[in-house]
C-alpha cells in the first residue's frame, strides 16, 4: 500500500493536499473523543493560568493523527510550531540549536521521539523541567558549563513505541495520551470531509466501503480515497460510487478487511513455512523481505488488534481468525 513506500522525495502537490485535508482546530478533529476532550480542557486551563501547556506525549500506531493533533495544539494555543524528528537529532548541538530558537509559548513537535540517542536526552531534561539549556564549551582541559535560559515552551512528542522511551524522559511529560484505531463510522466521517475538501463527490455506501477497508487508520483512508478518486475520474463518471470503490480497491489488492498483499504474505509465510507458528519476528522479516521494525510498527498492530495474529513467548502465531481471513481451514 502507498503509505508503506518510503521515499527521499515528496511531491509538492501531495504535500499541499495533505495540509488541506488536515483539520486545524480541535472541534474539527474527528475521533479520539476522550483524548480530544481532555486536551481541550488542558489547553483552556493553560490559557486561564497564562502558562505554557504541560509537555504532551502522544503514542499509538502510525497514521492515527499524532502529527495533526500536534498542529491543532499549537493552533489552539495561538502558538508557532517547530518540527523535528528523533533520527534527525544526531548531535547535542542539533538539539541545542532547536531549543535556542524557540520563542515564548512555542510548540516543539518531535516525531519518533523514541529514536533520540540517550546521551542527547540528557539535554532535554533541564529544558523540559526548568526551561534551561546546559552547554559544555571548551576542550577537555578548559571546558566549562554554560546555562542558557529558555522561554516557556511545550514539547509534544510522538512515538509508535512508548515502551522504548526511557523512564526519565517519559516521566517528564505531564500529559500522556494513547491514540486508538478508529471505528468505521469515524472513518466514514473523515472520508466525507476529505471528499468535500478535495471537491470530489462520494456516495454514502462508497464511503462506508472505503472506511471498512482502511485498517482503522485515517492516513490510510485518505490515501486510498485519493487512489479511488483516480479510478473514478479515469474509468468512472467522476463520482465515487460503491462499484468503482470496490473495483479500485480490488485492483489495489486491498481486501474486505483492509489487508493488503504484504499482510497476506506475512500471514501465509507463517502458515506455510512455519506451520502457523510460533516463529520469531526475525525469521518472518527474512522470509518476506521486510525490516523487523517495519513489521512491528506497521503491519503487526492491526493484525494483533483484530485477532488475526498473536504473540507468545515463543513467537508469532496465526490465529483461527487469521486462517479464515485468508480463506483457509486451520487444519490445513
Amino acid at each position: 500500500m502507498e503509505e508503506r513506500i518510503i521515499t527521499e522525495e515528496k511531491l509538492a502537490g501531495e504535500d499541499e493536499i495533505e495540509l488541506n485535508i488536515r483539520p486545524e482546530h480541535i472541534d474539527e478533529y474527528i475521533g479520539q473523543s476522550d483524548v480530544k476532550e481532555n486536551i481541550k480542557v488542558f489547553i483552556e486551563s493553560a490559557k486561564i493560568r497564562d502558562e505554557s501547556l504541560d509537555h504532551v506525549l502522544l503514542y499509538g500506531p502510525p497514521g492515527l493523527g499524532k502529527t495533526t493533533l500536534a498542529h491543532i495544539i499549537a493552533n489552539e494555543l495561538g502558538s508557532n510550531i517547530k518540527m523535528a524528528t528523533g533520527p534527525s537529532i544526531e548531535k547535542t548541538g542539533d538539539l541545542a540549536a532547536i531549543l535556542s530558537s524557540l520563542e515564548p509559548g512555542d510548540v516543539l513537535f518531535i516525531d519518533e521521539i523514541h529514536r533520540i540517542p540517550k546521551y542527547i536526552e540528557e539535554i532535554l531534561y533541564p529544558a523540559m523541567e526548568d526551561f534551561s539549556l546546559d552547554i559544555i564549551v571548551g576542550n577537555d582541559t578548559s571546558s566549562r558549563n554554560i546555562r542558557i535560559d529558555l522561554p516557556p515552551f511545550t514539547l509534544v512528542g510522538a512515538t509508535t513505541r512508548a515502551g522504548d522511551l526511557t523512564s526519565p524522559l517519559r516521566d517528564r511529560f505531564g500529559i500522556i495520551a494513547k491514540l486508538q484505531y478508529y471505528n468505521k463510522e469515524e472513518l466514514t466521517q473523515i472520508i466525507k470531509r476529505t471528499s468535500k475538501v478535495l471537491n470530489v463527490e462520494i456516495e454514502d455506501d462508497a464511503a462506508k466501503e472505503l472506511a471498512s477497508r482502511s485498517r482503522g487508520t485515517p492516513r490510510i483512508a485518505n490515501r486510498l480515497f485519493k487512489r479511488v478518486r483516480d479510478f473514478a475520474l479515469v474509468e468512472g463518471l467522476g463520482v465515487i460510487d460503491k462499484d468503482i470503490t470496490k473495483k479500485a480497491l480490488d485492483r489495489l489488492k486491498v481486501d474486505s478487511l483492509g489487508l493488503d498483499e504484504v499482510d497476506h504474505q506475512l500471514l501465509k509465510s507463517i502458515i506455510y513455512k512455519f506451520n502457523g507458528g510460533p516463529v520469531g519476528v526475525e525469521s518472518i522479516a527474512s522470509t518476506i523481505g521486510e525490516e523487523v521494525s517495519t513489521i512491528e510498527d506497521v503491519y503487526e498492530p492491526f493484525l494483533l488488534q483484530n485477532g488475526l495474529l498473536k504473540r507468545t513467548s515463543r513467537g508469532r502465531v496465526v490465529t483461527k481468525k487469521g486462517y479464515e481471513a485468508l480463506g483457509l481451514d486451520k487444519t490445513t
